[in-house]
């Protein structure tokens, strides 16, 4: 765990809130002069505690109407076989989230879709055929009530 002062947490409660900020500005929010600001954030960067910036985008605008939660069991759970996996579902750009879990299912994913045609093509197709899947069991999203990136600080 990073070891982090009262300003580094300030600093990344404040970027974590509103990542375009200028350095001036995020400066004055937390009590700084621009130039330590920039070092420290700098340093937090350099460090891996900030990751990167993005946008937050809103994926029905973009066509993509629906959000499927798909729980994975494995065939094996031999390493190669988890890695493999793994790999599989980075190269798919539907697929925007996989966590591997401790318990009876071994992976859960988001997944985006433009509708539910594309998406039985998606489980159909590039799912459940991947490398040593054995069950794949799947929950649409009605509604998402919270959605918070990073983490509480």
């Amino acid at each position: 765990m990073a070891n982090l002062d009262e300003i580094d947490r300030r600093l990344l409660a404040e970027l974590q809130a509103e990542g375009r900020v200028t350095n001036v500005e995020l400066a004055q929010r937390v009590g700084l002069t621009a130039p330590p600001c920039l070092r420290r954030v700098r340093g937090l960067e350099e460090d891996g505690v900030i990751r990167g910036y993005h946008a937050d985008l809103d994926p029905s605008k973009l066509g993509f109407a629906i959000t499927v939660f798909a729980m994975v069991s494995l065939k094996s759970q031999a390493e190669s076989a988890l890695r493999e996996f793994e790999e599989h579902m980075r190269a798919l750009p539907e697929v925007r989230e996989c966590h591997m879990l401790n318990g009876e299912i071994d992976f859960i994913l988001k997944i985006v879709s433009k509708d539910l045609q594309s998406f039985q093509e998606f489980l159909t197709g590039k799912l459940t055929p991947a490398p040593n899947v054995e069950s794949v069991k799947t929950s649409l999203t009605i509604r998402t009530a919270k959605q918070e990136p990073g983490v509480p600080l």
